[in-house]
């Protein structure tokens, strides 16, 4: 049975292939023969006149949420794709039809052991909203908070890893007929999305990320994350406070409103570089379907964030070489730029810094000749990684991930007042953080978060050492014993050798007394049995007595 179903789903992927993308520009670059087929496709000539990258992007939407899902993913991977595709791919929504509220009703109590009404006092079974992974339903605790509830679709895990084994299948034939495969490893990008995906589903995981976040922002006046409740969060159900706010794509009543825009892009921006350079932890899935305002004070509005699912960071070395980048770009110093790139391993220590510099001047300085007002510094970003790969960049996951997400918010923020100065508000905010990062407080306060540290290590220092010489003077004696051993079959050997020239000389002796017993002497010769006895007997004797 599980055959079948998986033979009829391969049928269907492939006729809705067929139908939307296999069609001559999509499938230039692949094997000849395979791009010769595409005039035999009758479904290719009703795409006529769309891009590869919309064909694409109807493609994965006709095959259902999970490869909407996956092409949301590679619409990151800016180090892979071409910008058309890319931009096609993150128009990808991931709106699926929800499930019914009685199902929900049921996972529920199944999940918390016990019926609906202990845990809540009103649950709404019209979900709010619903999605490939999960839905949302509206609900209220006993002491009258209201709460929002995400609940995994029935059977999830299951339709995942299904269609994960299906996108391998399809990932091997990419390999196989496509002649920029290499570059593309295509098996690489799906075990990245099976295990982004699969950590979707652990709603526990999506709750901590939200607590960190709303630890990071708990005085802020410019942001809001909303609470977890976790007596009522499990692996596959979520419990966090209810907002009341204006979805951040109501453009139009967001002005009707009185509020603030030029402040509210400006607040996006500065919220961005807060969560990379001062906690090195961000929402890394900003788009307007996961953000709100609260407008209560329009002069002052406050974004309200949901759907933790997908969170990126950094480590303390791509922090510091990522924000020294970006003030080498504000001060256009591209040697600096280069040699950060060396320095981080994010291209090859072999690079000749001088080409690469003068490749970053060339795609920079056309740019910086715009208004700044005009200059979209995540194209800039993408232009820098595109010159980088001609030098065999390593893929830095993280930074992609951190790419797309400050796409989403130059974005999102250009759309709430065109003529925002992104520059104007990241300058400062970086030169602030550089100087804070080098001033006499901030080294004190690692050198006392790290004190405790050293002063374990400090004590341990002894031991330590004495483990060492220990471990060197085993070392010394087992090369004493070895070396020993060495020269006892050494000096037997030599002692043989004695023994076995003397039984030769003896037996050679006897022999020519008795070939010659005339010219020796009968004396000598009188001897010659008794010497070859000898000489056989000494020349055995390291065989015999070994």
């Amino acid at each position: 049975m599980i055959f079948f179903t998986r033979l009829f789903r391969l049928i269907q992927i492939n006729y809705l292939l067929a139908r939307y993308a296999a069609n001559r520009s999509v499938l230039r670059g692949c094997s000849w023969w395979l791009w010769g087929l595409s005039y035999l496709n009758p479904f290719s000539f009703l795409q006529h006149g769309k891009t590869r990258g919309e064909s694409i992007r109807l493609a994965l939407e006709s095959l259902g949420p999970i490869f909407v899902k996956f092409g949301q993913i590679l619409s990151t991977r800016y180090d892979l794709f071409p910008e058309d595709i890319v931009e096609e791919l993150s128009k990808l929504q991931d709106q699926v039809p929800p499930f019914e509220g009685e199902r929900a009703v049921s996972l529920i109590e199944a999940s918390l052991g016990c019926p609906l009404q202990v845990s809540f006092s009103f649950f709404n079974k019209q979900p709010l909203a619903s999605a490939s992974i999960a839905q949302v339903h509206e609900a209220r605790l006993h002491d009258g908070t209201e709460v929002v509830v995400k609940v995994l679709r029935p059977q999830i895990d299951k339709v995942i890893r299904k269609d994960i084994a299906l996108l391998y299948y399809a990932a091997k034939l990419v390999q196989k007929f496509w002649s920029q495969s290499k570059q593309l490893r295509p098996v690489e990008l799906v075990e990245e999305f099976e295990e982004t995906l699969l950590g979707e589903l652990d709603l526990v995981r999506e709750a901590a990320s939200a607590s960190q976040l709303r630890r990071n922002f708990i005085e802020s006046n410019i942001i809001y994350v909303p609470k977890i409740f976790w007596p009522y969060t499990t692996t596959n159900i979520l419990v966090m406070e209810r907002v009341r706010a204006l979805p951040i794509a109501q453009l139009d009543e967001l002005k009707k409103r009185g509020v603030n825009m030029e402040k509210l892009a400006q607040h996006g921006v500065t919220i961005f570089f807060t969560q990379v350079f001062r906690d090195s932890f961000f929402h890394a899935d900003m788009h307007p379907g996961n953000l709100f305002v609260d407008i209560s004070d329009p002069e002052n509005p406050k974004y309200i964030g949901v759907d933790f699912g997908i969170m990126g960071t950094l480590s303390p070395d791509d922090q510091y070489y990522l924000a020294e980048n970006i003030l080498a770009f504000f001060h256009r110093d591209y040697r600096r730029i280069a040699v950060l790139h060396v320095e981080s391993g994010w291209v090859a220590p072999d690079t000749r810094i001088d080409q690469f510099e003068s490749a970053i001047r060339t795609v920079s300085e056309p740019i910086f000749e715009m208004p700044l007002s005009q200059i979209s510094f995540s194209t800039l970003l993408l232009k820098l990684f595109q010159t980088a790969k001609r030098f065999n960049m390593k893929v830095q996951p993280q930074l992609m991930l951190l790419q797309k997400t400050l796409f989403n918010v130059e974005g999102l923020g250009r759309r709430l007042y065109p003529d925002l100065d992104l520059w104007k508000t990241a300058k400062p905010f970086m030169e602030k953080w550089s100087k804070k990062q080098r001033s006499v407080k901030t080294v004190v306060e690692h050198l006392r978060y790290d004190l405790h540290s050293s002063i374990e290590d400090f004590f341990k220092t002894p031991r330590l050492a004495y483990d060492v010489l220990s471990r060197l003077r085993q070392v010394q004696q087992r090369r004493a014993v070895a070396a020993t051993e060495e020269q006892i079959p050494q000096r037997e050997r030599s002692r043989a050798g004695i023994v076995f020239g003397v039984g030769g000389t003896l037996f050679v002796l006897s022999m020519v007394a008795w070939l010659f017993p005339h010219a020796l002497g009968e004396q000598v010769s009188s001897l010659k049995w008794w010497g070859a006895g000898v000489g056989i007997v000494l020349m055995a004797w390291p065989r015999i007595f070994s």
